[in-house]
């Protein structure tokens, strides 16, 4: 683990942390530690720990990520080294304690060989996704949180010619494709006086001006989505991003709820959409297990946007 963890206040984290499959960690006051490994959060028996202690340890988390967690800011993200992202609620504002969310990048990057040995895809899928990668479709991946969103998405810019430029905007950097030419932007959160952030909106202009064969949006979650569908739609193509959503059928909802934040309103999102993205691919933890389960493409119905699906898993 990276030097910031060799804290002793932070020794009983040390083994979560430097687990492969664990992607999360969560503190909940007193009332537990719990980890996810991929199906879902499990608690650790043998952690106990009082609500100064755990309030304690949120302050001096926050800290190393060099801000400030206190009664006037009592709800504080920070991302330490290695991208591991730490969020902080005290109490009261967390009512049954303060609450601790860790979230662990994986630092592995399967390509689509091992995601298949998983089991995430069959053989048709996978071709199909091969497509898309081949013939520079623009692809929006959906899913919920852990769903294997970014590993995906990660896999599939491993299969871009090595003689292409990828460049990955994200608000944490966790996107870890098997390229040569991988270029990544990490968003920046201000600082305790408010000044010195980077929004993904504006990382996505820049990355523009550098020359991408190949842009990508780690995960679109406000006004970053104009921005992208802008570029997707002045010949941008082979270009991707992921998406929070539940089901292909929610894309076209949360699409225009991120649309509404950038100014746009259902009919000029829909008609982007439906011109920027050539495919959206849904994942979905499947009885533990990460599937892609369906594959759709956007089409326009009484001028407002609609997933219709194509391939189902």
């Amino acid at each position: 683990m990276p030097s910031a963890w060799a804290d002793p206040a932070l020794a009983f984290l040390r083994p979560f942390l430097d687990d492969p499959t664990v992607s999360d960690v969560f503190v909940n006051g007193e009332h537990g530690l719990f980890i996810d490994r991929g199906e879902g959060a499990e608690r650790v028996p043998s952690w106990r720990a009082t609500e100064a202690e755990v309030r304690g340890l949120a302050v001096r988390l926050i800290a190393l990520g060099g801000r400030h967690l206190d009664d006037a800011t009592p709800c504080v993200d920070v991302r330490l080294e290695r991208g591991v992202r730490v969020h902080a609620v005290l109490a009261p504002l967390a009512t049954r304690g303060t609450a601790i969310s860790i979230r662990v990048p994986r630092w592995d990057s399967p390509d689509l060989d091992e995601l298949a040995a998983t089991g995430m895809f069959g053989g048709a899928i996978r071709h199909h996704l091969e497509v898309l990668v081949d013939e520079r479709s623009n692809v929006l991946i959906t899913g919920a949180t852990g769903a294997g969103k970014t590993t995906l998405l990660s896999a599939l810019l491993s299969r871009v010619p090595a003689t292409e430029r990828i460049l990955t905007v994200e608000e944490v950097a966790e996107l870890r494709p098997r390229h040569p030419h991988h270029v990544a932007l990490e968003a920046r959160q201000a600082n305790l006086e408010g000044v010195g952030g980077i929004e993904l909106s504006r990382l996505v202009r820049e990355a523009l001006r550098m020359r991408p064969d190949r842009l990508v949006v780690g995960e679109c979650r406000g006004a970053e989505i104009r921005e992208l569908l802008l570029a997707l739609n002045t010949g941008h193509d082979g270009g991707a991003g992921t998406l929070h959503a539940r089901g292909l059928a929610e894309v076209p909802a949360r699409l225009e709820a991120l649309g509404a934040l950038a100014g746009m309103d259902a009919t000029a999102l829909a008609r982007q959409a439906v011109s920027a993205v050539h495919a959206v691919v849904h994942v979905q933890r499947v009885g533990g297990r990460r599937r892609v389960v369906g594959i759709g493409r956007p089409v326009l119905r009484d001028e407002r946007l609609v997933i219709d699906e194509e391939r189902r898993a």
